[in-house]
């Protein structure tokens, strides 16, 4: 009875000192270059709100610009530990996307900014405030590419 076997093989370029290995092949990989830009659109969200959230008692008094704070910077902190544990080890990359946990937290993370986002921009109709508005967009902007991320993550998931 024979059989076939298919074997890859995973090449990745590392800059290794003594203490410190850094993944750096991943960066150049699709879902790492992705995960760096949900990194950097997150942390202008959030320096967006948090420039502006001086003004919350003067102009805004919902609660909507506090929910999309939070939402951002939630999972901007948690993008920025998953790139950081791809980074440092040579096989967490390729293990991590093979696992259910990307798919849920990108799912999650696309859901809430999603909502965040949209209540934001929707108690924005009524009044003008050009750095919620700012944040509001980069949400979006956001959500849409946590939303790449989970089908990538869809598509590399092995029910193991």
């Amino acid at each position: 009875m024979s059989h076939s076997v298919t074997i890859t093989r995973t090449t990745t370029s590392t800059t290794n000192t003594s203490y410190i290995v850094l993944n750096t092949g991943y960066l150049k990989s699709f879902p790492g270059i992705l995960k760096l830009f949900e990194l950097l659109v997150g942390a202008a969200i959030v320096g967006l709100m948090a420039y502006n959230f001086r003004d919350y008692y003067h102009t805004f008094r919902g609660q909507q610009d506090l929910f999309h704070y939070l939402m951002a910077t939630t999972f901007m902190i948690g993008t920025f530990c998953l790139l950081l544990s791809c980074l440092t080890s040579l096989s967490t990359g390729g293990i991590i996307a093979k696992t259910i946990y990307e798919l849920i937290y990108h799912s999650i993370a696309a859901i809430l900014l999603l909502a965040s986002s949209t209540c934001l921009l929707i108690e924005l109709r009524n009044r003008k405030h050009d750095g919620y508005m700012a944040a509001g967009i980069l949400g979006l902007v956001n959500c849409i590419l946590y939303f790449i991320s989970a089908f990538l993550a869809h598509r590399s998931y092995r029910g193991i």
